[in-house]
């Protein structure tokens, strides 16, 4: 039977019960943001990798939210330019993540957990998540949103990954679209959970409005976005944080209202792979 999601969905896309502080990752050496609960003890970190040519600051409250809910984020703020080369910035989720677990944060009231690792990202950072994970087996987890392709092929790579994984694809035409997200997900070598968010796409999940308007390439879409967050967050306090309660979010075929998951033949076809009757 197939978990339905609707129980905690709404509670987990709303803002969570922790003060949230925002620091920067320079004192050790990258560039980028660190957004951590005000206290914990062994808790769960993720290092986001952002879309093509974005900031950090273009995810401020995506981030944010998911300091709220007890898990710390390391974010670098590099490779955003035209030519962004995905393996160094895989490389730069690594390092974040090493900062992360090897550094006391908020003046020695936060620590994180080694054993409770993770990495996501978002369009082309959806990519680089998938390759940072490969033969990395401090990563226990990986949500990759709206994955883009990536150089090398994140598609190739996710055949190497055995942490459990959360891929999420438009529910609706993406004329933006850069990858596929079903192929990704379907190619995933450990166990992966493939859902599309009914009014969610590629480019409406950062949250640069004004640069959206001015180009012409969509807009912030507020529901499809805190669907989003509550899915990745509900996956990673299962995933990393233990939380028996929303292990759902890490279910092959779970629901939810605007949300829909696909498995085995479904999914392949999603994927572009026909099968015949």
């Amino acid at each position: 039977m197939s978990a339905n999601l609707k129980k905690h969905l709404g509670t987990l896309s709303k803002r969570g019960p922790h003060r949230v502080l925002v620091g920067d990752l320079s004192y050790a050496g990258l560039e980028g943001k660190v957004y951590t609960p005000a206290e914990g003890k062994g808790l769960p970190a993720v290092a986001f990798a952002h879309d093509w040519t974005k900031n950090v600051k273009d995810y401020h409250a995506t981030l944010r939210h998911l300091a709220s809910w007890g898990i710390v984020v390391v974010a670098p703020d590099t490779e955003t330019g035209v030519f962004a080369k995905h393996r160094n910035l895989a490389a730069d989720l690594e390092s974040a993540l090493q900062i992360a677990a090897g550094v006391r944060l908020g003046a020695g009231k936060i620590s994180v957990s080694a054993s409770k690792l993770g990495v996501f990202g978002h369009g082309m950072g959806g990519g680089v998540a998938t390759l940072a994970a490969v033969d990395n087996p401090k990563v226990r987890a990986v949500a990759a949103l709206y994955p883009a392709d990536t150089s090398p092929s994140a598609v190739q790579a996710a055949r190497s990954v055995k942490a459990r994984g959360l891929v999420i694809g438009a529910g609706q035409d993406d004329i933006f679209r850069a990858g596929n997200p079903a192929k990704l997900a379907n190619a995933w070598g450990g166990p992966v959970a493939y859902r599309e968010i009914a009014k969610g796409t590629q480019s409406g999940f950062s949250e640069d409005k004004f640069f959206k308007l001015a180009l012409g390439s969509g807009f912030f879409q507020g529901s499809a976005v805190e669907t989003a967050r509550g899915l990745v967050t509900g996956f990673f306090l299962s995933t990393l944080a233990g939380e028996s309660k929303y292990d759902g979010f890490a279910d092959a075929d779970a629901s939810a209202k605007g949300v829909e998951s696909f498995t085995g033949e479904d999914l392949a076809q999603r994927a572009g792979f026909e099968y015949s009757k």
